[in-house]
């Protein structure tokens, strides 16, 4: 079903629930769009509202992107911190309105992202914790860039995180990701991080496994 009422363009599926529905948002990779992560909407508890985002910034020839990724001339990477920032502002306002819309649980929102999904979803909830209860984060990595000020510890405690990544991951390096449980320590959210043996994707045993830790949080 699309969703017209937001800042960006979605899809949703339903809760069973009528109201006060725990609320999944759905963020996905670069190059791609809001279909692509809600192909797991059919296989996830009945009682989630999913809601799915398409990111602003348009690519050619297709697909979407959350923020812009650049190279210098010497091919090093960087992102566009202000876009990422906007994006993430985008994201929880329609957060907010869809809880609204739709009489969810607003203490009960869950984030799921793809790459550079993955990269916003991780940084939203450590900029805004009190916004968000379960991270799953997949094939991405936590970028202190994008990170704000530092808040007191006992806002994290409430937060857990998922993380996994492909070990032979060929567009975010492995190593990028194992940095993240360090990262999480330091502020004392609780995570669960696996490794699966492939590139940029999700296995279906990395499928099963987010789906099983999902299913016993919310």
């Amino acid at each position: 079903m699309e969703e017209n009422n937001l800042q960006l363009s979605a899809v949703i599926r339903p809760s069973i629930l009528k109201q006060n529905a725990p609320l999944l948002v759905l963020l996905h990779g670069y190059g791609s769009d809001e279909n692509d992560l809600f192909s797991f909407a059919q296989e996830l508890p009945e009682k989630l509202f999913i809601l799915s985002l398409r990111a602003p910034h348009p690519l050619s020839p297709y697909g979407y992107a959350w923020y812009a990724i650049n190279f210098d001339a010497e091919q090093n990477k960087w992102n566009d911190v202000n876009q990422a920032k906007t994006s993430m502002k985008t994201i929880l306002d329609c957060v907010e309105k869809a809880c609204d819309l739709y009489h969810l649980d607003s203490k009960n929102v869950n984030l799921l992202g793809f790459s550079q999904g993955c990269i916003l979803s991780m940084a939203l909830a450590l900029n805004h914790p009190k916004r968000f209860k379960n991270i799953i984060g997949l094939s991405g990595y936590l970028c202190e860039e994008f990170l704000e000020k530092p808040l007191p510890k006992e806002d994290f405690f409430h937060l857990d995180f998922y993380c996994s990544h492909g070990n032979a991951d060929q567009v975010i390096p492995v190593d990028w990701a194992r940095k993240t449980p360090k990262i999480l320590n330091e502020f004392g959210v609780r995570h669960h991080y696996n490794e699966f043996p492939v590139g940029h994707g999700v296995s279906p045993q990395n499928f099963f496994e987010f789906k099983r830790w999902l299913e016993e949080r919310i």
